[in-house]
């Protein structure tokens, strides 16, 4: 996925959103810096499909050689699916972060979050003034 296309949150997990059954559903991953910045990755703890999250909760956390990360939901909804081979092969989200390092797939329960979150833009505003 081209990351100009994703809507980020300002905790750097990025969402691309499509229309899937009836509804819209976001797939959900960390951003290039996230992964950039977590450096040596070891650990992933992922949540199972039929979970409900909440924009802005914990679903997950990833850890690495400096310290353990919460990853945060971008949306509301159910997961619809989990890519149950990411913490075994973590180098994904070295090489792949906006395609096969995909993490959760969320059906949406409403848009109202996705106003929240920034365009490509406002993210890498964001990341640099983090610099």
């Amino acid at each position: 996925m081209n990351p100009e296309e994703l809507l980020f949150a300002e905790t750097h997990e990025w969402a691309h959103i499509a229309d899937q059954d009836g509804g819209k559903v976001a797939t959900i991953g960390i951003s290039a810096n996230a992964v950039e910045a977590l450096t040596d990755l070891v650990y992933m703890d992922l949540p199972a499909a039929g979970t409900q999250v909440t924009a802005g909760n914990s679903f997950g956390e990833v850890e690495s050689v400096k310290a353990t990360s919460e990853l945060y939901c971008p949306v509301d909804g159910e997961i619809v699916d989990v890519n149950t081979s990411l913490p075994d092969n973590l180098e994904i989200l070295n090489s792949d972060p906006y395609g096969d390092g995909w993490i959760i797939k969320v059906k949406l329960s409403n848009e109202d979050s996705l106003a929240k979150l920034l365009d490509y833009a406002a993210y890498q505003k964001q990341c640099d003034e983090a610099h």
